[in-house]
């Protein structure tokens, strides 16, 4: 992906940047909510032409972003990884630019202090290493990683089951792995104080574990969304099914209370899938909500 895809925003002296991996990637809407219809996409003319095509398939990124805040340099989720064997053919033996989109930024792998990962599924994880040649070696070799540890605990015990469903688990031997292998990983609880300006919290149900970045400067807030939600559509309709959470019923909960929670707060929310405007808020439109991507409102 080239360097010119990169965007920056600050939160007082936070600086977040986005990293593409895959830029408007299209599909289905029902890939995001389980019973939605093209038909319901295309009617939210807000939608477009951002976050949706005319005849209503949704357009989404697969991105990471590298978090400065003071003293602190910290990548969150790291995409899926070059040359990876993954279920999906899309995803497949990857050959991007993330190392020299990173670079463009003016950071190396080596001054990364911090990789967070929301969660542990594929693409999520993959930069986590790189293939040195003869084995897949940390990505970032001076960074602490940290998992969330009833995350990474619920990925062990996937390990021993037959049948996966739609959470292919051979990215844990590529991307996970090597990292605990060589300690530098720490399992850390859902509540967890990284910096002054940094913490996670909770949003379990995509999967077991899954958190998100909350950030505060200078009376300035954003939060990072993780996998909780998908696509900006997911902030009018918090309460559908979303295909990929692993525990549905809780997923839709966890929607619906971060809505809740940063609707009209003038928190920045960054979605962790969104397109073009990546960042924006939530607010009240009429009985209900919308996302108002920055420089669309």
């Amino acid at each position: 992906m080239a360097i010119e895809h990169v965007r920056s925003w600050k939160i007082g002296d936070v600086t977040v940047s986005r990293i593409v991996e895959l830029w408007k990637f299209t599909d289905h809407i029902n890939m995001t909510i389980a019973d939605a219809a093209p038909e319901e996409v295309v009617a939210m003319r807000w939608l477009h032409p951002h976050y949706a095509t005319p005849d209503g398939e949704q357009i989404m990124n697969f991105q990471g972003f590298l978090v400065q805040a003071p003293g602190l340099n910290l990548m969150l989720d790291t995409c899926i990884g070059n040359g990876r064997d993954r279920a999906f053919d899309v995803f497949r033996n990857l050959d991007t630019s993330f190392i020299a989109d990173l670079a463009s930024l003016g950071v190396a792998p080596e001054q990364v202090d911090v990789v967070l990962c929301t969660h542990l599924h594929f693409d999520h994880v993959g930069w986590n290493t790189y293939w040195d040649g003869a084995q897949w070696a940390p990505t970032f070799p001076n960074a602490r990683y940290l998992f969330g540890r009833t995350e990474y605990d619920a990925w062990e015990a996937m390990r021993a089951e037959e049948d996966h469903g739609l959470h292919d688990v051979r990215h844990l031997a590529d991307a996970v792995d090597p990292i605990m292998a060589r300690g530098l990983a720490t399992l850390i609880d859902a509540h967890h104080r990284i910096s002054e300006e940094l913490w996670t919290e909770p949003s379990h149900g995509h999967s077991p574990g899954h958190i998100h970045l909350c950030i505060e400067s200078k009376g300035e807030r954003g939060v990072i969304t993780g996998d909780l939600m998908h696509h900006p559509i997911q902030t009018a309709l918090p309460g559908r099914p979303a295909r990929f959470d692993m525990d549905t019923g809780r997923g839709q909960q966890t929607r619906i209370d971060f809505v809740e929670r940063y609707r009209d707060s003038g928190v920045l929310v960054i979605g962790a899938h969104f397109a073009d405007p990546t960042a924006g808020w939530i607010r009240s439109e009429g009985d209900g909500q919308r996302f108002f991507g920055v420089g669309l409102d």
